[in-house]
């Protein structure tokens, strides 16, 4: 190769990288991490239906970008849910990061005269072994 494509290829490599990598962080910011996105969306409807939640029982479900550090143990997205029997109560389940096992969060979110708040009380859907997602998050 002579010097001239040598450096055409250099630079085109440069301009790329000083384009994508902005852009990708933007990206990133505003929706979340594609790969953390992916598996919760793999894992965890997998798991509910495991636990014999189908759609009939759910109103709604998908994956959320908490804007808050949590749990180092997990992975940073959460998979929300709310259950038709319970449509004021959201729970929030998470994926470790060693063996991708889900667990869900004790924290749940409830709707309570138009203000939502955030209590770990024993309710409906509450599993016996979750996780705090606020602990282990130095």
């Amino acid at each position: 190769m002579n010097k001239k494509k040598i450096l055409i290829i250099t630079s085109t490599l440069i301009a790329v990288i000083v384009f994508a990598l902005p852009i990708g962080f933007i990206y990133v910011l505003n929706n979340g991490n594609p790969y953390t996105k992916y598996i919760a969306n793999k894992y965890v409807p997998k798991y509910l239906e495991a636990k014999g939640y189908t759609d009939e029982k759910i109103e709604e479900s998908h994956y959320v970008e908490p804007k808050h550090l949590i749990n180092k143990d997990f992975y940073h997205g959460h998979y929300m849910v709310i259950f038709k029997d319970e449509p004021n109560t959201t729970y929030y389940y998470g994926i470790t990061k060693k063996g991708k096992q889900v667990q869900q969060f004790c924290e749940k979110n409830r709707l309570s005269n138009g203000i939502t708040e955030i209590f770990e009380g024993e309710t409906k859907h509450s599993e016996h072994d979750c996780k705090n997602s606020l602990d282990n998050r130095d």
